[in-house]
């Protein structure tokens, strides 16, 4: 019989990462239209780090207390009306939150197969970071092949899969780092030129990588200190597509800029979309990639996986910048 509770990473209250410890609760069930996974390991994301010091409401219906955005694992129970997924399937996905558990509850129309070579414990590392870089490459800024790609923060989980989405998709890549190690390892992975950013003048060396021409696309994962940057670096007609905000989130917009070069700035976020957007952006990447994961074009990229007993550790490493890809949780 299962039991009736879980072990999950609870924030008891607001505070540092000293503050994460593994408690019993309650395991939950399945409503209808949703299924239970057996979590094998829960994807680290920033707005988890924001969630434990009372930065980030969660969406209503998800947990207050447990984070976790995305999970991969075993389909143990389904709900009433349940009829795309059964129980013993393999799944990965991403939810409200409560991915820090042993268990995690989700709509069945979110939850993505994980392909039969790819390793459950890996697979955690691919909905949050592919599902934001798929939607703001491929879905909004319509990334062709051909096209020139500056991906800053080229080395972080969403980084490294939008390193991957604009190979995949044949684009040309410049990616920013403020670490030359992670340069490096994304030259290794296919990056076409590698640039330090920071307090550097980088836009210059970007300018130099495409020619003078700019980046068609430019996915900017820091904010603030890069707008100007970014506005200097775009190509006519080109997209700027801001995901994360890390470095800030109030710049000033020389609208002049934008408007000579009849570029683009669009805004994204994923967590507090609703449920029938969420569902439908996992359903296309499912569609459209899933055979690319599949066979290896698209990999997760894992930088270390962490007990739930260590998962104060696995913040403060991407706090502080260290992680080259994702951090995991493993149950």
């Amino acid at each position: 019989m299962m039991s009736p509770t879980m072990r999950a990473v609870v924030i008891p209250e607001p505070g540092p990462a000293e503050v994460l410890e593994v408690r019993e609760v309650p395991r939950p069930d399945p409503g209808p239209g949703q299924i239970r996974v057996r979590v094998a390991s829960s994807g680290v994301n920033r707005a988890d780090l924001l969630q434990r010091m009372g930065r980030y409401p969660v969406p209503p219906g998800s947990p207050e207390d447990i984070p976790g955005l995305e999970y991969s694992g075993t389909v143990e129970a389904v709900g009433r009306h349940v009829t795309a997924v059964r129980e013993g399937d393999r799944v990965m996905g991403i939810v409200g939150g409560g991915g820090y558990a042993e268990a995690v509850v989700a709509h069945e129309r979110e939850a993505i197969p994980v392909p039969p070579g790819l390793d459950l414990v890996a697979a955690g590392a691919i909905p949050e970071a592919y599902l934001t870089a798929f939607d703001a490459l491929v879905v909004q800024a319509g990334l062709q092949a051909g096209e020139r790609l500056l991906i800053h923060a080229v080395g972080s989980g969403v980084g490294t899969a939008a390193l991957q989405l604009a190979r995949w998709a044949g684009a040309r890549t410049v990616g920013t780092s403020r670490t030359r190690d992670k340069l490096d390892r994304a030259l290794e992975m296919g990056l076409d030129r590698a640039v330090v950013g920071g307090d550097r003048d980088w836009p210059a060396e970007v300018l130099d990588a495409t020619a003078g021409v700019g980046a068609d696309v430019v996915l900017d994962l820091v904010g603030a200190p890069y707008l100007p940057g970014n506005l200097r670096t775009v190509a006519s007609r080109g997209r700027i597509q801001t995901v994360g905000v890390t470095g800030g989130r109030e710049a000033s917009l020389d609208l002049r800029a934008l408007m000579g070069r009849r570029a683009s700035i669009t805004g994204t976020v994923l967590r507090a979309r609703p449920l029938e957007e969420k569902a439908a952006l996992a359903q296309r990447f499912g569609a459209v990639a899933l055979d690319a994961v599949a066979d290896g074009r698209l990999t997760p990229v894992v930088d270390r996986t962490f007990a739930p007993e260590a998962a104060a550790e696995a913040h403060h490493r991407m706090n502080d910048n260290l992680n080259f890809g994702k951090l995991l949780v493993v149950w």
